[in-house]
């Protein structure tokens, strides 16, 4: 389920963006604006690819599963392009490479670039994930924040089976433009590994982790302060401890060593992650 044929409409979208490997992954070095610009332009005024490109994101934590659980790890090395939505994947980077990443390009930032850029250029959006209420009062503001933006569907993410199947065949009859998947790691990455063969008609998928519930209100971002050193995992600690203080208390430290002993510094250009 996992293997992906080659396409080459698909690999060309991609193949001029640089690349370095942090941690075992190879990261797009692509700042919030460039990843933007890069999601509007594959799109619009034509589709440049015939099957939807699958981009999605790491951080730390993404590192040290994708080490040590190989389904995870090949999930995210199915996929077209991978930002840094870390912190301290750009700080290695900036000690490491003589190409550094630019800046995180955390998935909650880059919503509201794309948002605008695709109400500006008439493009369509479906939300999908996270459950019935948060994901209805995210798309409700939303909708406030950008009015003239074409949002022609929605759906919280508790679907399974036929009724699941039945959601995609939706989705795709409606062609978005842009697919936002949160459906959290690696489940929204499953998610593109199974489904994207039939959303044909599908623009661009978007893995967005936690972003509904930041959309929505519900969720709150760390002070800019520690976003800037690294600490927002703290911050997500301290209003989530019984959900997050084990996790982090065993992926950072993998994490760092992984970026640590497994990152090369030289840019590559290649067609595929």
């Amino acid at each position: 389920m996992l293997e992906r044929r080659a396409n080459p409409i698909g690999r060309n979208a991609t193949a001029g963006i640089p690349r370095i490997t942090l941690g075992g992954l190879r990261i797009a070095v692509l700042d919030l604006e460039q990843t933007a610009d890069f999601m509007i332009d594959v799109v619009f005024p034509r589709r440049q690819a015939c099957r939807p490109l699958y981009l999605t994101s790491a951080n730390g934590e993404v590192l040290s599963r994708c080490s040590t659980e190989p389904m995870t790890d090949q999930l995210f090395r199915a996929a077209d392009l991978i930002n840094a939505d870390g912190q301290p994947l750009v700080a290695v980077s900036r000690l490491r490479s003589p190409l550094p990443l630019p800046e995180r390009v955390a998935t909650t930032d880059l919503f509201h670039i794309v948002a605008r850029k695709a109400e500006a250029a008439g493009l369509t959006f479906y939300m999908f994930g996270a459950d019935a209420a948060e994901n209805a009062a995210a798309v409700a503001n939303v909708r406030r924040m950008y009015p003239r933006l074409r949002i022609v569907g929605h759906s919280h993410g508790y679907l399974r089976g036929e009724a699941l199947r039945a959601k995609v065949e939706e989705i795709n009859e409606l062609a978005p433009d842009y697919l936002w998947v949160a459906l959290g790691v690696p489940y929204e990455q499953t998610f593109v590994s199974e489904f994207a063969p039939h959303l044909t008609k599908v623009g661009v998928i978007k893995t967005s982790g936690g972003l509904f519930n930041f959309l929505s209100g519900s969720r709150r971002r760390a002070p800019r302060w520690m976003q800037d050193v690294g600490l927002e995992w703290a911050w997500r600690i301290w209003l989530e401890p019984r959900r997050l203080f084990w996790r982090y208390l065993t992926t950072n430290p993998r994490a760092l060593y992984l970026l640590l002993n497994d990152s090369r510094p030289n840019a590559e250009r290649a067609s595929r992650i």
